[in-house]
């Protein structure tokens, strides 16, 4: 496994219970690899990897990238 330091992060923070974050696969196949469920407050930091292509976030989070800061919507 290398060890690449410019492996950019995401910081995702629960606004509601049961926020689902879902890491999607590199590669020909897009395969989901990983999955998380945060409560209200809860906070997670995602890499993008050589394995991680893709973070899918469904429920009201709070996203911060080094890109700005965007809000997903509640799934209700």
């Amino acid at each position: 496994m290398s060890n690449n330091t410019n492996s950019e992060f995401i910081v995702i923070k629960a606004v509601e219970d049961g926020v689902n974050v879902i890491g999607l696969t590199r590669g020909s196949d897009t395969r989901f690899h990983h999955s998380e469920k945060l409560d209200k407050g809860e906070v997670m930091i995602a890499q993008f990897t050589e394995h991680t292509s893709a973070i899918k976030v469904r429920g009201h989070a709070i996203i911060q990238t080094s890109h700005g800061e965007t809000e997903s919507d509640s799934k209700k």
